[in-house]
């Protein structure tokens, strides 16, 4: 997404509004970062990004008590000309008359909480790198298994929402069938959801459409869980070679980010949902450190010696 409307941030964070008269609604957010422009007070404005959200703490609240009045007027108006999105007064502070006379001439809002400066900063840059990744939508289905995001993949009608879900039933939880939203957060993880359009929603062919969060409870869907594991279902090929012992990982990169991925033969008789189970928990005793079919290898090659 490339931006946010500055509405659902101030919205999610409850935050006090000083500047009503000013429109902020439809205003918009397009950066990650938030700065505490305590440097830009001192009067330095080289390398200033003006697209961030200002976030005055009692630090910079204080500095600028300690200005001359004329001083203190010359710095604000010089950080509003940037149109910035907007000021956060934190921890209850009320803002300068300055400010509030500034923000009408530059059209900024201004507002408040009583949320420290710290945790301010850190969830406000939390949130927005959140609504703010890089995402791509494909077509599959997301599980939550043993506390392992499995993403399923594979051709349309090859068992993908059956295999979830047999999951469902098993005791695991569904995060999104059909379109799974894959949002990028940084250089290793990836985190999947569902369009809310079509939350908690699975198909079956020969069925229909249910609602999972209806019928089985709200403990057997999840809103979004990181992608540890892509298993992709296909058709059992007699001619093609798959692997037995798994000692070397297969990756998918997904926007940029490699997952670790698994191709799973589908044939009559193969009980989908166990085989997907066993590999959630050979993912994470990966994880953890210990690689079964290494520990096989170590052993036979020990034998022979």
């Amino acid at each position: 997404m490339d931006s946010v409307r500055m509405e659902e941030f101030v919205n999610h964070f409850n935050l006090k509004v000083f500047t009503p008269e000013i429109g902020y609604e439809n205003k918009r957010i397009t950066k990650i970062e938030v700065n505490r422009p305590a440097i830009q007070l001192a009067g330095y404005f080289n390398f200033f990004d003006g697209e961030r959200i200002q976030i005055i703490g009692q630090i910079e609240h204080s500095y600028l008590e300690s200005l001359d009045p004329e001083l203190r007027k010359e710095r604000i108006r010089k950080i509003m000309s940037y149109n910035v999105p907007c000021f956060i007064m934190c921890k209850g502070i009320e803002p300068f008359p300055e400010v509030m006379e500034f923000a009408r001439e530059f059209s900024v809002p201004i507002f408040g909480t009583e949320v420290r400066t710290s945790e301010m900063l850190s969830e406000a840059i939390r949130w927005l790198r959140y609504e703010l990744a890089e995402s791509i939508t494909l077509h599959g289905v997301f599980v939550d298994i043993y506390g392992e995001g499995i993403l399923i993949l594979g051709d349309s009608g090859i068992g993908k929402s059956e295999t979830a879900l047999e999951l469902i039933k098993r005791g695991h939880r569904l995060v999104a069938d059909d379109a799974v939203l894959i949002k990028k957060l940084n250089s290793s993880t990836l985190i999947g959801t569902s369009p809310e359009l079509i939350r908690y929603f699975i198909e079956v062919r020969g069925i229909g459409i249910m609602n999972v969060k209806e019928l089985y409870g709200v403990g057997s869907i999840k809103i979004s869980q990181d992608i540890d594991l892509v298993i992709k279902l296909e058709p059992w090929d007699s001619e093609k070679y798959y692997d037995r012992m798994g000692l070397q990982e297969d990756t998918m990169e997904i926007l940029g980010n490699k997952v670790v991925c698994t191709s799973i033969p589908v044939r009559p008789g193969r009980n989908l949902a166990v085989i997907c189970e066993a590999a959630a928990i050979n993912c994470r005793q990966k994880k953890l450190g210990y690689n079964a079919a290494r520990a096989l290898a170590e052993r036979v090659n020990s034998n022979m010696k």
